[in-house]
Formats: structure tokens, sequence, C-alpha cells
């Protein structure tokens, strides 16, 4: 077992995932992460060009290319690196020789002087492991000495093991087509994706070009140069020069895609594939919770639910396991997950926030606990609070409401106006097609099933109350009721996990994804639990009524999981809560019509 992972990489997860899952929500192909050569990009950085790759990979479910120089690199140091990217799961290198630091190119010692070397190396150490890019020239290297000689060049690095290309930037489509067929006639045949460059403004433009050494076309720099400072009317302007392009490039049947250098600005690149109709909002549900593209997670198919709302917590927690449950979860006697530490507690994308911004929604000033039940009731309305502000996240919940949530929301708000405040929920699901598009997963022409599941905590009060209406269910509804302490009480049989989601495919066996297996449930109800603290009471002043509150709600509320086995019924978990509140709101009982009832 590796030590646990220190807490820089989570503040990296913090920082970098929003805007990962913001490029991942159009379906690419791939993204990549460029190599900094003066940046420590090898390293355990926060900001290094590894980590930033496995987090894209690991955190994210997305394919990533790394790129990787010779530059200033001995061949030990570039054979660490790529077995380190290949332990975090990284699967695609982009072989590049590197600018030179300073002005000429120096060779370093027992290091490599070109790309070339870079494939042969990789093939040589590591096999097929990993898929090899490699860049292309439209218009020739500019240190080579012809366009010709530049594509012998090439072919030799597709010789040697390049599976791809992927072009230098260009401004017209007649240029990249005669590059394709240059090396269609020289036996290249691998794929070669064209290099787009967005413009954005007058300076990265100018910037590029002196790197790149290309020449801006003449009809280009007479739109720009009326308008150079003016960088509204330059982005548009690059817009419209990159559609037009596009559409070209893809008119011509010699693309398989297009490969943008957004220079970590997005915007331009997303407003293109719109107009070129390309962008497709979110089309990676293979299963019901967000996956890891880390080969060693390819096959994982089931996990507990509890995570559902906090998946990079679930991957972070669980990657040192040798190996994932497929098929079925079985009997979770001892699940190592990662010791529960601080940083395991990072707020993923709610934590672009600021404080101020996280007390206008959960409350500036917290008068009792029936004001920590308005921001849940908020949260699930969408309706602005007092300080007309949106609740948009919480700490268990780091996104807006599940579009399954719209099912049950009026039942919802019931509940968690009374007290019961819900932290994850799913409805019943009784044979729902996979394309259906709320709840459907999977691959087409299957159905999908649900038990119905919510799971809240709730007062010390109410919970004596529940446990008494659910002597009445005991047949139908199993449940865990357990407080910060680790008291459990739960009817499930012992260690036996209880599928709570599944899905029958043609020509497959039934995938149970989600399951609610007691031994997990102890481990995220620490972590559920200390949220009430790492995140929400830590807003407030030290001993201030606010923090107080919380800390109260903290110490003595349970968390509760509560599970109606008849999914083809309609969901009696709704009726549960009523009878609690109405045993509740009825004359005190003896002990002795207690047990009778």
């Amino acid at each position: 077992m590796a030590a646990p992972t220190p807490a820089w990489r989570a503040a990296a997860l913090v920082a970098r995932a929003p805007r990962f899952d913001q490029m991942g929500a159009g379906g690419p192909l791939f993204i990549d992460v460029t190599w900094h050569p003066a940046g420590d990009p090898g390293s355990d950085k926060e900001t290094s060009s590894m980590t930033i790759a496995s987090i894209a990979v690991n955190y994210c479910g997305l394919e990533t290319v790394l790129h990787m120089t010779c530059c200033c690199q001995s061949q030990e140091k570039i054979t660490c690196h790529l077995h380190k990217a290949k332990r975090l799961g990284l699967k695609n290198i982009l072989a590049l020789r590197g600018d030179p630091v300073g002005d000429q190119w120096k060779e370093e010692k027992g290091g490599f002087c070109y790309a070339l070397d870079l494939v042969k190396h990789i093939r040589s150490e590591f096999g097929d492991y990993f898929d090899i890019g490699v860049a292309g020239y439209p218009k020739g290297h500019p240190d080579a000495g012809s366009f010709e000689s530049d594509l012998k060049f090439l072919k030799e690095k597709v010789s040697a093991g390049a599976d791809f290309i992927i072009t230098q930037l260009f401004f017209e489509a007649d240029t990249f087509c005669h590059f394709v067929k240059a090396c269609s006639e020289i036996g290249i045949t691998c794929p070669i994706l064209p290099g787009i460059f967005l413009i954005q403004n007058y300076h990265s433009l100018q910037q590029l070009v002196k790197l790149s050494k290309l020449e801006v076309p003449q009809q280009i720099k007479d739109k720009i140069e009326p308008i150079k400072d003016n960088d509204a009317a330059i982005f548009n302007y690059g817009i419209d020069q990159a559609v037009s392009l596009c559409q070209k490039l893809l008119a011509s049947g010699l693309v398989p895609g297009l490969h943008f250098y957004t220079l970590n600005r997005t915007m331009a690149a997303v407003q293109v594939l719109k107009r070129l109709g390309m962008w497709t909002e979110d089309p990676r549900r293979f299963l019901p919770w967000a996956v890891s593209a880390h080969p060693k997670r390819w096959e994982e198919d089931v996990r507990p639910i509890f995570w559902a709302s906090r998946p990079k917590s679930y991957i972070y927690r669980t990657q040192e396991w040798d190996a994932f449950p497929k098929g079925r979860w079985g009997n979770s006697s001892s699940p190592a997950f990662g010791e529960l530490k601080d940083y395991y507690l990072f707020y993923l994308k709610s934590t672009s926030l600021k404080e101020e911004e996280l007390l206008k929604m959960w409350g500036e000033e917290l008068s009792s606990e029936e004001s920590v039940f308005e921001v849940f009731t908020h949260y699930l309305s969408g309706e602005p609070n007092r300080n007309g502000c949106q609740v948009t996240c919480l700490p268990w919940n780091d996104k807006p409401l599940a579009p399954s949530t719209s099912l049950m929301k009026e039942k919802l708000l019931r509940v968690n106006r009374r007290g019961i405040l819900t932290i994850n929920s799913q409805p019943n699901i009784n044979g729902q097609p996979s394309s259906h598009p709320v709840v459907g997963w999977g691959p087409s022409g299957g159905y999908v099933f649900q038990k119905a599941y919510l799971e809240f905590f709730t007062s010390p009060r109410t919970v004596k109350a529940l446990l008494q209406v659910l002597k009445k269910y005991e047949l139908r509804v199993n449940y865990h009721v357990v407080d910060v302490k680790g008291e459990n009480i739960t009817n499930a049989p012992e260690l036996q996990p209880n599928a709570v989601t599944w899905g029958i495919f043609p020509g497959r066996e039934i995938i149970q994804p989600m399951v609610v297996d007691p031994v997990s449930f102890m481990f995220w109800k620490d972590e559920a639990f200390a949220l009430w603290i790492k995140q929400w009471a830590k807003l407030y002043d030290k001993e201030s009524p606010s923090q107080e509150i919380i800390q109260y709600i903290h110490d003595n509320y349970f968390l509760v999981n509560l599970v109606d086995n008849d999914f083809p019924l309609d969901n009696c978990l709704w009726q549960v809560i009523e009878d609690t509140f109405e045993l509740l709101n009825s004359p005190p009982q003896t002990d002795r019509e207690m047990e009778a009832t």
C-alpha cells in the first residue's frame, strides 16, 4: 500500500477539475496537457504537467495526451517520467523534441536530440502500452532543409512506432490538404489531426506566430490590423475564421477529427464546436456515476451509492486499490478505503466559491436548526434565499440537482422542511429504456431498474419515532441508522450489499452499478459527518451561535439510509416519513403502548 496522497494533489484537483469537467461535457476524444521543461513537468508539484494530466484521467474520466519533450532531460530521467505516467494511468504520449532553452539547441548528455529517438525509446521500453503521437508540419519544420526532407523524417517517426500525427497550426485548409496528400504519397497512413489555432487576441497571435515561425496570410492581417486594439472584435473574428476553416477541412473528407490549441482558454473552442454542431452535452453516461479513465479502473462497474454526488472523493479514497469490483460488489468485510484526512474533504467544484459567497448561500448567521433546514429547501427549490442568493451547492452535493431529483422534488421539499435533511436519493424505476433522458444509462436497447433510496441527517427525536415506524415495514425496507460515534442500528443482513440500481442489456449479463453496502456506509459516515465541520462550521467565528448550531447537528444528529426493496410498487419511503411525523405529533405514549405499536 502506497503512502496517502499528499494534500497538494487535493489542492490541484480542486483547481483543475471544474475546468476539465466543463471540457468533458462536450465529449472530446481526448485533451492535451503540454510539457514545460522550466516548470518541473514530471514532478509531483500541483502545477506540474504530470499532476494535471493525472487529474484529467483519474478524476474527470478524460482520455488525455501528455506531451513529453527531449529537452533538458537524460534518457534515465525520461524513462522515470514514462514509468510514472504509466503508474498514474496515462496511456497517450505526444513525443516531441521540444523548443531549445535559449536560441540554440544544446544536446543533453545521455539524452535524445530528436523526437524520433524518443519514439524509439518508448517502444523499446514499454512495447505497445502507450499510444504515441508525433508532430507534423504542414509547411515543413522551420529547421528542416526542405518540405520533402521533413516529410521523410516524419515517416521515420511513424515507422518507429507513432500511432497518429497532430499538425502544427496553419491558417488555410489547402495547406493541410496538400500536407495530407503528400504524406499519403510517401506511405504515411496513420490518422493526421489538423491543429486549429483560435485567434483570441492580437498579442497571443503575435507570440504564437513568433514561436512557430509561421507567416500569417495577408487576408487575415488585413482583417486584424484595423481591430487589433479591440479584443472583443478580434475574438469574434477568430471564431468566424476558425468555423470557416473547420467547415472546409470537414468537407474535404481528409480529417478524422479537429485538434484545437486553446491556450487554456476553452470558451472560443466551445463556441466553434457549437456552431459546427459538434458539441454534444455530456454524452458519457456509460454508467450512472462518473467514470475514471485509469486503465486499472476500466472494468470497474460497481460502487456504493453513498458517493453518488462525490465521485471524485470516491476515486480519491480508493486510488490505491489493486483491483476494483466488476459484476458484483461481493461481501466487503474489510474494504480498504483510504484513511480519512482533511484533504479528502476537498470541496470539488464549489471550492471555486469564496467563503463570503458560501456564507450568502448557507447563512451569514444561523439562529436555529430550522435555519439549516431552510438552506436545504432552498437548494432543492432553486428559489433565492433571504439574501436573494440561490443555493447552488451543499457540502455533500457540489453540483446542482441531478435530473432524476425532479421526479420527486416536491416530496423532498416537504420532508426537508421538517428536518429530514436529504443528501442523496433516487426514485424507484421499473424497466425504463436505457435511452431515457433522465434515468437512462448504459448501452442502447436495454432497460434500467432502481430501488427507491433516501439518505438524510435527522434529529435523535425523529430517529426514535422512525425506528418505531420501521417495525411495520420490516420486510420491505432496509435501513441503516448511525451517529457520529459509529453507533449503528440496521436490519440489513450482516455485511451483505443490497443492489439498488441495475440494468439489463442485449447480449450482456445484468449490470448492477450501485449498491448499499453496510461496511462502506461506515466509511462514508466519517466523511459525511466531517463535512458539517470542515466545510460549513468553519465559515463562522469560533464559538459563535452559528458555529455551535452546526456543531450540535454534527454531534447529535443521525445519518440514515432507507431502501424500499419493492421497486415495482409505489415508493413507500415517503409514507414511512409521514408515519414518523404522525407519531411525533401524536399524544405521548407509555412505554408499553410504544412496544405494542
